[in-house]
């Protein structure tokens, strides 16, 4: 599964007219996260079509890169997060976007798109999710 990193300018719409282009094409945003420092910023999506989001992101000529990510079932208390990016983080493994994308029971799971999925899904061991990889 992978997910898309898409570069924005900082201002009013930039995040709208993305969404709405994917959503025109029929596609469902089914993880979405943001954030912004001066004028630039950055949205991480992932959806169900990513071809058909592949060429939507062409057309409006976006700024976009394509990650795999992994996703990791972590504890749902103070801490979880922390000991699994120092894990990631102590293997050499740079993090290039994070997001949760679910929560079942005590769980929470994450989508890591890192710089080595292979080795993130090895670090994290059981706390990856089987049956997700591409």
């Amino acid at each position: 599964m992978n997910a898309f990193i898409v570069e924005l300018k900082n201002q009013k719409g930039e995040v709208a007219r993305i969404a709405e282009a994917i959503a025109l094409k029929g596609i469902d945003i089914t993880g979405f996260a943001g954030a912004t420092i001066g004028d630039k910023g950055a949205v991480v999506l992932i959806t169900n079509d990513e071809a058909s989001t592949r060429k939507v992101l062409s057309e409006a000529n976006a700024s976009v890169r394509e990650v795999e990510i992994v996703p990791a079932a972590l504890d749902a208390r103070p801490g979880s997060l922390a000991e699994a990016t120092r894990r990631l983080a102590d293997a050499g493994v740079n993090i290039e976007a994070a997001m949760p994308i679910g929560m079942a029971g005590e769980k929470v799971t994450v989508a890591f798109a890192t710089s080595d999925p292979a080795k993130t899904r090895s670090v994290l061991g059981e706390a990856a999710v089987a049956g997700v990889r591409r």
